[in-house]
């Protein structure tokens, strides 16, 4: 018997499919499916969307069971793991994932479903408590002042140095991010960090040359 004939004995033999016995499927999608639930409900007790996805989140958590059902099926025989290579590396995937937090949770579930299909369940449930343990630990860690996205409209631009000094007095630092001057006035955005915001747009509103002023709240991207 040749070099290559023992190899492709022994990878055939790997990929027996009495290695896989009904217990030990539905045992695997079952253990998968819990730890899937939970991930779920972690998701929604945690997630600060505006707007919450009960959709995505459903999906996310049900890919953990197809994705361990991959693995199962894989395992089988080589030439469906084969099979599933060439046709998962044809799916593509166009939606965007805007939240680092659904792309968290994602990876999470896909994981979970890799390692339950493995049979590595001690890791799965490990895995579990101790992303949650990290995510709520840090969640709570303070932060320094959140920026604001000062916007302000102005009938003219003699009105810019009197914002920079209310800016100012209000006590935080800015950064002018925009400045557009017109014959009709001028519109300013401005980044600027204080505790005092309600008194500052009260002070810049009070002004004569200021035709409206607004105030919004950002941690990256607005909100």
């Amino acid at each position: 018997m040749s070099f290559s004939d023992v190899i492709k004995k022994s990878v055939m033999e790997g990929f027996s499919y009495s290695d896989l016995s009904t217990t030990k499927i539905m045992t695997t999608l079952i253990i998968t499916f819990v730890i899937a639930a939970y991930i779920f409900m972690v998701y929604r007790m945690v997630t600060k969307s505006t707007f919450y996805y009960k959709s995505f989140n459903v999906s996310m958590a049900i890919i953990s069971v197809v994705t361990a059902g991959i693995i199962l099926a894989m395992q089988s025989s080589i030439v469906i793991s084969l099979g599933m290579v060439g046709a998962l590396s044809i799916v593509r995937f166009r939606t965007a994932i805007k939240e680092p937090m659904d792309l968290l949770f994602l990876f999470w579930s896909i994981g979970t479903g890799i390692i339950c299909g493995a049979g590595l369940y001690k890791i799965a449930v490990i895995l579990a408590v101790l992303v949650t343990a990290g995510i709520l630990m840090l969640d709570m860690l303070p932060v320094r002042i959140s920026p604001y996205l000062l916007i302000v409209n102005a009938s003219s631009k003699a009105a810019e140095d009197d914002i920079l000094s209310a800016v100012k007095e209000a006590g935080s630092s800015y950064k002018i991010k925009s400045k557009n001057i017109s014959k009709n006035g001028m519109d300013m955005i401005l980044e600027v960090k204080t505790k005092k915001d309600r008194e500052l747009v009260d002070r810049i509103s009070g002004m004569p040359e200021i035709i409206e002023v607004s105030l919004l709240a950002h941690d990256g991207e607005v909100k």
